[in-house]
């Protein structure tokens, strides 16, 4: 039974059901009684296991393809008419060559499968900020994470309209040399074929959330970010929120949960998880920026989430979620990964499905990339504001990296464009975990390197033209980098609760209360206006990860000036301005 009589919506599932040849269509109503059936059936054929419901309740097991465990950047593309357009960070290729090649793919891959029919809301239905999409899939496990990441069913059908993102996944056999993700931004589809693994089928995510939306906000006079939102409440009861963009493996989630020190937490300080990977910013009628979290759960990493990295996180995880590529511990039926405890299970499956004994095994039990699907509302310091469609207003947008020498724990950029530029030069240094050669540094702008849906120079015009429209109410960027090392390899920096520490900073700076050193990068705290108490690290040591080697920044200055020559002409004169001034302050 159809939940909307929306001509533009049925016409669409019709051509998509005729080309997909599914036995049956079920629309996702998201009501509690359709998604325990759908877990039935899921636990039925396999697809997921049940978990110890004392210990776990309403949490699930699921295990995906062996060559299916991760994003597939090289399988990913923007379809836009013209090359230019989609620019030299994206794969493109013409959309009709990609729907001809799409329509082989597809064409009978539902057969004796049931296409699910997704009503879908990014951001709380109704509010100024949400878009709707509809993903058609014929796989339940799709079906459950985006029942968790978004807000799913009835209420969405109702306002869903014309301008709706269409997208379209099937399994088809899983196939990796087939497999694609493919965005086509001028028609609002996406369209995805041969995985199963979340970050490609959860299409309201980085799909639509990101590729998508940084499309549309380009064009509309908004932004999408891979930005956590976090709220600092200060002893007064104050709260100031900030948005922070990492690349991936420099501890966001870590940051957007994070618990504050000790003695912190006695002066009565707390802070707020609004979101903890994607925002939406759009410009309030007071002219600030307003952001908001438009999704509705997380999808975390699992290795290295325990009671000290993020307990946050892990509480988040304890009803109401599915566990993808984990340890199935069979003597409690509960799930276990790399980092949460030092007692690995030994009667045990493997993320693959083979036994495992943690005791003597020489392999990993779950997969690096094993995640949790979690409902957001489980986060022990989720926001009051978490499902306020107005969004929460901006007052810092930093900007981070993993770097072991050259960038300060912190700095703050001299204006906007100045900002826009730190933001453009984003880097971390290859750990022992990726492949290849450590320590080379890998830029990824804003961390939207694989996310962006239209051409980079394009997407650093458009915050240069967000700058121009705030004036003197924009907020004031800053640039942290918590891995700086000792000659040992050693972090300096304590981190996880400690970052609380900067921020503090960062907020002081937003409202005037501290000055700071003028350098040739930006501005760098004074050492003693960071609050030490309750920390054992020495003012001489803050000093030292504060400090800004003109040397290494003349290095870095040539890595920025190559970075830069990928955009061509398409780099806004604005960036060009801001090297060549760092590079006159070097001399």
């Amino acid at each position: 039974m159809a939940l909307t009589t929306n001509k533009a919506v049925l016409n669409w599932i019709d051509e998509m059901a005729a080309m997909t040849q599914p036995d049956q269509i079920v629309w996702i109503d998201g009501s509690d009684a359709q998604i325990e059936a759908l877990r039935a059936q899921a636990c039925a054929t396999g697809e997921m296991e049940k978990l110890n419901q004392e210990l776990l309740p309403d949490c699930y097991l699921h295990r995906t393809a062996v060559n299916d465990v991760a994003r597939v950047e090289d399988r990913t593309f923007i379809c836009c008419h013209r090359q230019e357009d989609a620019g030299p960070t994206n794969n493109w290729m013409d959309p009709q060559e990609m729907y001809a090649k799409l329509k082989k793919l597809y064409t009978g891959a539902m057969k004796g499968r049931t296409m699910y029919v997704i009503p879908y809301s990014m951001g709380v239905v109704g509010s100024p900020f949400a878009k709707y999409g509809i993903e058609l899939t014929d796989s339940i496990y799709v079906v459950l994470n985006m029942c968790i990441m978004t807000r799913v069913g009835t209420a969405v059908a109702e306002v869903i309209g014309d301008d709706f993102v269409k997208g379209l996944h099937a399994k088809a056999d899983l196939d990796p040399e087939n497999r694609y993700i493919v965005h086509f931004p001028e028609d609002n589809t996406i369209m995805s074929v041969n995985s199963g693994y979340g970050g490609n089928v959860l299409l309201g995510k980085k799909c639509f959330a990101l590729r998508i939306a940084s499309y549309l906000g380009r064009n509309q006079g908004w932004m999408a970010e891979h930005m956590l939102i976090l709220g600092i409440q200060n002893p007064a009861g104050e709260v100031r929120y900030l948005a922070a963009a990492f690349p991936s493996a420099c501890g966001k989630t870590n940051l957007a949960m994070l618990i504050p020190p000790e003695h912190y937490r006695k002066a009565g300080w707390k802070v707020w998880c609004v979101g903890d990977d994607i925002a939406w910013i759009r410009v309030g009628e007071d002219g600030r920026l307003w952001a908001m979290n438009p999704e509705n759960g997380f999808f975390g990493v699992a290795p290295g989430t325990n009671e000290k990295s993020n307990p946050n996180a892990l509480a988040s995880t304890r009803r109401g979620t599915i566990f993808t590529n984990v340890v199935h511990n069979l003597d409690n039926n509960t799930v276990w990964w790399e980092g949460l405890d030092k007692n690995p299970p030994e009667n045990a499956v493997d993320w693959k499905g083979n036994p495992w004994n943690g005791k003597t095994s020489d392999v990993k039990g779950a997969h690096p990339n094993s995640r949790f699907t979690a409902p957001a509302k489980n986060c022990p310091c989720i926001s009051p504001k978490f499902d306020d469609g107005a969004g929460v207003p901006i007052s810092a947008i930093i900007f981070g990296g993993r770097r072991a020498q050259t960038t300060p724990l912190v700095y703050q950029s001299r204006d906007w464009n100045n900002g826009v530029f730190v933001g453009s030069i984003m880097a971390s240094e290859t750990t022992a975990a990726a492949t290849g050669a450590v320590g080379v540094v890998r830029r990824d702008p804003m961390a939207m390197l694989p996310f962006c849906g239209y051409h980079m120079g394009d997407y650093f015009k458009h915050w240069i033209e967000m700058g121009e429209k705030l004036g003197d109410k924009a907020p004031k960027i800053f640039n942290v980098n918590w891995f700086r090392l000792d000659e040992d390899g050693n972090f300096i920096w304590p981190g996880f609760g400690d970052n609380l520490r900067v921020l503090e900073w960062i907020i002081d700076r937003c409202e005037g209360k501290v000055g700071a050193e003028e350098t040739a990068i930006g501005y760098v705290p004074k050492a003693e206006d960071i609050n030490l108490e309750g920390l054992d690290f020495s003012i001489d040591t803050l000093k030292s990860i504060l400090a800004v080697n003109k040397d290494q920044w003349a290095t870095e200055a040539e890595g920025i000036e190559e970075f830069y020559t990928k955009f061509g002409g398409k780099l806004p004169a604005e960036l060009r301005k801001e090297l060549d001034t760092l590079k006159a302050n070097l001399k």
